[in-house]
């Protein structure tokens, strides 16, 4: 087997190798030839030849995604680097290991006038959790393989991105048949849920007290939290769960609509008040709802718990205490002492949500083709048991107003909710798992991310729907002037492109429809199998969408 000569590079390659880190997203360059060399020769290694870094890095964040377990991206020296900044970023918001290896120029190589050169150590301090300067001196090689074991342990216990910066000396394309360096192996050490004793009796003592609980659930992987945990919160008379579209938790007794349900009573305070909760508990991560955000910043909690191991943020202004553990730890050492108190609480806002529903079915009945419509459509036709990836903006927001199916994993990049990148990443996830993919995205962040269809790993059962209105259409729902020539060009950005040309280039097949009667017929067959990835484009009319979302939320006032 051929190796990389460089020594540091043999050293990086080795200890990925010995934490298992399996799956390598390379980035073309010439700097990075002694890595390329050494994870391409190795079987061990899945590597992935992606060209645009952007794509690359969220290629990567996908499959971490999924896989739990750090992934690595390799790129070259110089402003490629800096097109992974987005991905990191996200990888950092929402705790997913990422492992960012760059190449460099020796140190006394920068700031001489060479060319694809930048100062690249410690160029991401804002967003990582670990950043290894390594040195390309051999003498230092205790202190790069301290660095590297660092680097990747943090990656694996913290759970989020890491930066291992490698300066190479060429020549950059020399091998040899063995390694000449044996790095030493240092184990990662796990984190322990610690309780502080004192704050965990405040927690229990309120929840005994407290007749109004409510529980917000944000993005969590598939069965983060013991069945009979979600079973005995659903069961207690004092406890609201509310459920984000990402959570990926069920239950009859849960509340998945959350804007469904604070909409109609936004502007009615005897309502907001019943709503208030004495005490909450929050779990999971970033929360989409702006509505539910408003309501707790105004109609605060008395007590508000936050539960996950490595991060507690105040959203509401009111956080009381952050435990630092997953959520079944936490309950299954607290259950025994958790009393259920006498309230109509929970009955209340169930009896809410059977009249929300039944008015949801009502409005979809009488509106025109619309953005509306065409999300309450797909949501009903995907197959059972697939990956739902979805993009931000107007897309995590639709699919937050209609149930999910309980076999579907519903998965965004609310880290940074940024649209870059959501196709990348959905690409990257269905790589990794055994079931279909479906993404739904806006035309915008399809358009932004289309570099995503260039690799040549897409799998065949894997399905893109773009609802295309013709421009940013969240902007029309948002406050501020609409159809002037600023709000146009700046704001909505309306265009007229079509994405059947890229689909035409890339090798995927393409389908379109413009009305519920092409709808139903293209979804009709657009799951079935077939030998190349699918795009479905559905064109909705640009100025009704807004009016009919606005209406709907007035639709369940009056009902």
């Amino acid at each position: 087997m051929n190796y990389p000569k460089i020594r540091l590079a043999q050293t990086l390659i080795q200890l990925c190798k010995a934490k298992n880190i399996s799956h390598i997203v390379i980035s073309p360059g010439s700097r990075n030839a002694p890595l390329t060399l050494g994870f391409g020769n190795d079987p061990f290694f899945n590597c992935y030849s992606i060209v645009d870094e952007r794509c690359a890095a969220f290629f990567a964040l996908g499959m971490a995604q999924q896989r739990k377990e750090p992934v690595a991206v390799v790129c070259t020296s110089g402003s490629a680097l800096l097109n992974y900044y987005p991905a990191i970023s996200e990888a950092f918001y929402s705790d997913i290991p990422l492992i960012v290896i760059s190449a460099d120029r020796p140190s006394d190589k920068i700031d001489i006038g060479d060319g694809q050169t930048i100062r690249q150590v410690n160029v991401f301090a804002n967003h990582i959790l670990y950043e290894a300067n390594l040195s390309e001196v051999d003498a230092n090689q205790n202190e790069n393989e301290r660095k590297i074991n660092e680097a990747i342990n943090t990656a694996m216990v913290q759970r989020g991105p890491v930066h291992i910066n490698a300066p190479f000396e060429e020549p950059l394309y020399e091998l040899i048949e063995n390694f000449e360096v044996n790095p030493k192996v240092i184990h990662p050490v796990s984190s322990i849920s610690s309780f502080d004793l004192d704050q965990q009796v405040d927690f229990i003592d309120s929840w005994n007290l407290a007749q109004r609980k409510m529980i917000l659930v944000g993005s969590l992987p598939v069965d983060s939290v013991d069945r009979d945990i979600l079973t005995n919160l659903a069961s207690d008379d004092s406890v609201v769960v509310f459920t984000e579209t990402t959570s990926n938790i069920h239950h009859p007794h849960f509340f998945p609509g959350i804007d469904v349900m604070i909409a109609p009573i936004e502007k009615i305070p005897e309502e907001l008040e019943k709503l208030r909760p004495d005490m909450l508990i929050t779990f999971g991560g970033m929360i989409v709802s702006k509505k539910i955000k408003a309501f707790l910043r105004i109609y605060k909690p008395q007590r508000h718990f936050h539960i996950d191991p490595k991060t507690g943020y105040d959203t509401f202004f009111c956080l009381t205490h952050h435990f630092k553990s997953d959520v079944s730890t936490f309950f299954n050492k607290v259950h025994t002492q958790l009393e259920k108190v006498p309230s109509d609480y929970q009955s209340y806002w169930l009896g809410v949500q059977e009249l929300r529903r039944k008015s949801h079915k009502d409005y979809i009945a009488q509106i025109p083709f619309s953005d509306f419509k065409v999300y309450e459509s797909i949501f009903k036709s995907l197959p059972e048991d697939c990956m739902l990836q979805l993009s931000n903006s107007s897309t995590i927001r639709y699919a937050q107003l209609f149930p999910q199916k309980e076999s579907i994993t519903v998965f965004c990049n609310r880290g940074t909710s940024g649209i870059d990148g959501s196709t990348s990443t959905a690409i990257g996830a269905s790589m990794v798992v055994n079931r279909p993919t479906v993404f739904v995205t806006g035309d915008l962040s399809f358009f932004y991310d289309s570099n995503a269809l260039w690799n040549r790993y897409t799998p065949s059962d894997f399905r893109i729907i773009i609802i295309n209105n013709a421009g940013g259409g969240i902007f029309r729902i948002l406050p501020g002037p609409k159809n002037t020539p600023v709000f146009d060009s700046y704001f909505e950005t309306v265009h007229n492109l079509s994405a059947n040309h890229l689909c035409e280039m890339y090798g995927w097949d393409y389908k379109r429809a413009t009305d519920e009667n092409s709808l139903h017929l293209s979804l009709s067959t657009f799951y079935s199998t077939g030998d190349k990835p699918k795009v479905l484009e559905v064109f909705t009319p640009r100025l009704e969408n807004d009016e009919i979302l606005l209406k709907y939320f007035s639709f369940l006032r009056t009902q």
